[in-house]
């Protein structure tokens, strides 16, 4: 399987000589591609840091981070804003949407600073709200959506650019358990029919089961793994809770 993301030895430090923290403790993965991959951990383990490493919004301190074979802990300037607009794809827990631009403007937003001619991006705007189920709500603005509709606003506009990597931060975090359903039926959409390789952080075990593979962080560091296989996602669900279990004292963080 072709690798999307490699993880190789990445530590990452806070702070100064007095008071060092230390958030990423030598930690090593790969993600393949159409792989849907989801990090867990406690508030403080370490998983928000790691997406934000992978996100290029922070720096490691050491080690090495490679998108489709290229190492991004050495991309600057506009070679790392070129590397964000047209390889990653972001999905929020707030949305990020601009409450100035209706839906269908939020989503063109990624496409036009691409230079994408207007027909094309006509093109793909109204395929991708078919994929999503979004075509009521294009021409409306945020504060005329539910948070549901808003999400897969949010998603529509980071899988627009055909990015190597959707990074998802607790993205039914905000949403109801309906809404966070629904949204969750449309990662396994994308990723299954559309081929998108999605990492997804979340501290919840239900939303990890749509997963197909859960990565476990603890005090920094791979705390265990596990694989959905051809598991249903109930018994899947039942296994991340057993691991869950296992992180002692985590577990209300963890569900």
């Amino acid at each position: 399987m072709e690798n999307i993301l490699r993880i190789d030895q990445i530590e990452k430090y806070y702070g100064n000589k007095s008071s060092l923290t230390k958030a990423i403790d030598n930690i090593s993965f790969e993600v393949g591609k159409q792989e849907f991959v989801a990090i867990m951990g406690a508030s403080g383990s370490g998983k928000t840091t790691l997406l934000n490493c992978i996100s290029t919004i922070d720096k490691v301190t050491s080690g090495h981070i490679y998108v489709a074979g290229e190492d991004i802990t050495k991309l600057k300037g506009n070679s790392l804003n070129k590397f964000r607009r047209e390889e990653l794809g972001f999905i929020f827990q707030d949305f990020n949407l601009l409450d100035t631009l209706t839906a269908y403007e939020n989503i063109a937003l990624a496409l036009s600073i691409q230079n994408i001619g207007a027909k094309e991006i006509d093109k793909r705007i109204r395929e991708v709200a078919d994929e999503l189920d979004i075509k009521e709500v294009l021409m409306k603005y945020p504060y005329q959506m539910s948070g549901g509709q808003k999400q897969r606003v949010a998603s529509a506009r980071a899988i627009i650019t055909n990015p190597k990597l959707i990074l998802a931060d607790e993205p039914t975090g905000a949403l109801d358990s309906k809404s966070a359903k629904m949204l969750l039926e449309r990662f396994n959409y994308l990723n299954e029919e559309l081929e998108a390789t999605i990492l997804m952080v979340t501290h919840d075990a239900f939303t990890a089961s749509y997963a197909t593979r859960v990565i476990f962080i603890k005090d920094g560091k791979i705390f265990n793994e596990i694989r959905k296989g051809k598991s249903s996602r109930k018994e899947f669900f039942d296994k991340i809770i057993d691991v869950v279990t296992l992180l002692g004292g985590d577990l209300n963080d963890a569900l």
